[in-house]
């Protein structure tokens, strides 16, 4: 099956995390769609924002002929069920528990690892040297269940690869706002990220380290 432009819309912001997974899977699996930027930086939502996501108001929405589906973890399990005809890659393992895991890691990802960032980018003083090592630990975990594999469902780029790499985009904000070097603490995570790197699909979609950091230094008010 194939996919003409007008089929797919992908609504979202550049410096968006979650939104970047949608395009990635998209780009992975070589299926064409149409993007229209949001722009998060002003408080009013978009028309096409209010009417295709009324729930939470937010990005980002991907819309298949005209339908929309949100949530990007969501939107990612639906990329890979709409495009299950032969010759599609597929994100999620075939293995049930492996597909679990996949999705217990992207629910750490989303619900502890993200509310960490946050923590730590506004933190300051002593709390932020606190802030920091737990940081540092949600992404040691990541890094012991990667182990010595190429990529986390093995020698395969797949569905948590794919929900956390965005994440990589703020890795030398990390660094430059706790004074660390993630080379350092986490070795194995930064080679796994030197490879994803290397795939089209991710370099095409993650925007400039340091774009991502000075805007995220204005959101967050980082001196």
């Amino acid at each position: 099956m194939s996919y003409r432009n007008g089929d797919i819309v992908v609504v979202d912001f550049w410096a968006n995390g979650f939104g970047m997974r949608v395009r990635i899977a998209l780009e992975e699996k070589g299926i064409k769609y149409d993007y229209k930027e949001e722009d998060l930086k002003i408080p009013q939502r978009s028309k096409l924002v209010l009417e295709m996501n009324p729930v939470r108001k937010s990005v980002p929405i991907l819309i298949h002929e005209g339908k929309p589906i949100c949530d990007s973890a969501v939107i990612l399990e639906y990329i890979d069920e709409m495009s299950k005809e032969e010759g599609f890659i597929r994100l999620l393992p075939e293995d049930a528990h492996e597909r679990a895991l996949a999705r217990f890691w992207v629910h750490f990802i989303d619900n502890k690892l993200f509310s960490t960032q946050t923590k730590f980018l506004k933190s300051k003083g002593e709390a932020k040297e606190e802030v920091k090592k737990e940081l540092i630990s949600d992404l040691k975990l990541l890094e012991d269940f990667l182990g010595n594999k190429s990529y986390f469902g093995g020698n395969e780029f797949g569905f948590l690869d794919v929900a956390f790499i965005p994440f990589s985009s703020m890795f030398r904000g990390y660094e430059s706002h706790g004074n660390f070097e993630l080379e350092i603490e986490c070795p194995k995570l930064s080679a796994w990220v030197k490879r994803c790197m290397a795939r089209e699909s991710v370099s095409k979609v993650l925007p400039d380290t340091s774009e991502m950091y000075e805007l995220h230094k204005k959101w967050y008010g980082i001196e």
